[in-house]
């Protein structure tokens, strides 16, 4: 079996055929059709033991499959999963479109006993709602997978079961995705609400969770910052059962924080959710790290070149590179040739009015490295070399300089008589609290990291333990107090 379906011990899984004496000998794989049958019994098994990590599981393992699936492979398993006489089972088959190739794939290498499951559940018509669903978006037939979507929403409104939710997240992912790829998704955006309010009735958290990120991409998507934040602030948090979610949720507050000029929480929210994030989520990963330099660089900070060179994101981040270069340089000419270069790229990724902020950031950055290498300098100098093009050149860069020395960024003085800017001379920075202020940065991240990271292990479940009898929970009470007396008496001895 290909090693994308391997099932858990814990989970049935065919018998294994006896070892092949030779190559030519060797059983062919299993069909796809057979391998939609394994993970229906395994949501089957998850269903009547209430364990939500099987559901999980077979979710996986079907994307893992996404690839191979065809229409006489979902027809048969409809066939299969559902009963013929089904409202679900109509309504999906007459969704999934028809092939003219009626041969279908034999599962030459099926074991003696045939897999079966128990009708009638409702995770396995929930499944079969997200497997028709996936596979009409594959297959590019939107408005298809727009009624496949309505109608599992529908059903689901009917249900209230713990085993259902992990399912349903997912149909609520491609339910908004459906609509974000036909471009309608203010359509539904009274129904995510709703969704919303229902799944914290329910206490369904990854419901809730998965609901709040799709609202949250639905305002960002139309610009509705301030509705988008008031959504955020207002939702309940809890903590978080999806690091997928999570770091979506971290992105869109990254986003909002960034529009609001909270700079500073901004840059923590989009470098966790880029850190966060798996290595395979590549696109998602670009888009974080193209927001947290336009942060850093409008917080006067300067990313890293390494930042620039991540596998498989140098090529996305050039644009961003050579505007870091205009920065650091504080050349103001090359940073408006930057920006009209790439304005289409920007205006792609929604940077475009964010970039236009940055030209304060250069000015300043260009000022403070005359400030370095001058100790004395005129007005009309510092007008020429930041290249400012107003009417008045001169007072512009005296209200530039008055403003840079009130904010900090220079330690100068400005003499207003012959038009001059003077610059102090630079302390020692170990002298001043900045040292001390970076290792307790350094140090929180770090304590945090690790405090995340206990968060995030996970733990056997004790349901499969057996329960304690009165008679063997006595003798434990009786060690456990024997123990306890022989310690204290110990410890009497030690003083």
């Amino acid at each position: 079996m290909p090693e994308d379906v391997q099932m858990n011990d814990s989970e049935p899984q065919p018998a294994a055929p006896p070892p092949a004496a030779a190559p030519a000998a060797a059983a062919p794989a299993h069909s796809t059709l057979h391998h939609l049958k394994e993970i229906a019994s395994v949501i089957e098994a998850g269903s009547l033991s209430k364990e939500v990590r099987r559901i999980s599981r077979a979710v996986r393992l079907t994307v893992a499959l996404r690839r191979r699936l065809a229409a006489r492979d979902v027809s048969a398993f409809l066939a299969f999963a559902l009963p013929a006489s089904s409202e679900a089972y109509a309504r999906l088959t007459a969704l999934v479109p028809k092939e003219d190739d009626t041969e279908m794939d034999v599962d030459a290498a099926a074991p003696a006993t045939q897999i079966s499951i128990k009708h009638g559940l409702p995770e396995i018509e929930i499944y079969c709602y997200l497997l028709v669903l996936i596979f009409l978006i594959d297959q590019k037939k939107y408005d298809e997978a727009k009624a496949c979507a309505t109608a599992s929403i529908a059903r689901l409104k009917n249900l209230n079961r713990r085993t259902v939710d992990v399912l349903a997240s997912r149909l609520y992912f491609y339910y908004s995705y459906v609509y974000e790829l036909t471009n309608s998704l203010a359509e539904i955006r009274g129904n995510l609400l709703a969704l919303h309010r229902m799944a914290t009735l329910h206490h369904d958290e990854l419901g809730q969770e998965t609901l709040l990120n799709l609202l949250l991409r639905n305002y960002l998507h139309y610009n509705l910052y301030d509705q988008a934040e008031k959504l955020r602030s207002k939702a309940p948090r809890f903590e978080a059962h999806s690091n997928q979610q999570f770091c979506r949720y971290l992105f869109y507050l990254g986003k909002i924080r960034t529009i609001q000029l909270e700079y500073t929480d901004a840059k923590e929210s989009l470098l966790q959710a880029a850190r966060k994030a798996p290595t395979t989520a590549r696109g998602f990963r670009i888009q974080c790290n193209k927001w947290a330099i336009i942060v850093r660089l409008l917080l006067g900070e300067i990313p890293e070149r390494t930042v620039f060179m991540q596998k498989g994101m140098k090529k996305a981040l050039t644009p961003y590179f050579e505007l870091t270069n205009a920065v650091r340089v504080g050349d103001l000419e090359l940073f408006r040739a930057v920006a009209d270069k790439f304005a289409s790229t920007f205006s792609a990724d929604g940077t475009r009015n964010l970039i236009v902020r940055l030209r304060h950031n250069v000015i300043r950055t260009g000022l403070r490295n005359i400030s370095i290498s001058y100790s004395r300098i005129s007005l009309a100098d510092i007008a020429k070399k930041l290249r400012l093009d107003s009417e008045n050149p001169v007072a512009d860069a005296e209200s530039i300089v008055a403003k840079a020395i009130r904010d900090g960024a220079i330690d100068a003085t400005i003499d207003h008589v012959n038009g001059w800017m003077v610059s102090k001379e630079t302390g020692d920075v170990y002298s001043t609290n900045e040292p001390q202020i970076a290792f307790n940065s350094r140090i929180a991240f770090c304590l945090n990291m690790h405090n995340e990271a206990v968060k995030a292990m996970r733990f056997p479940p004790n349901s499969h333990k057996e329960k304690e009898s009165a008679e063997k929970r006595r003798e434990r009470l009786q060690q456990e107090e024997e123990l306890a007396k022989h310690m204290a008496e110990e410890d009497d001895d030690d003083f």
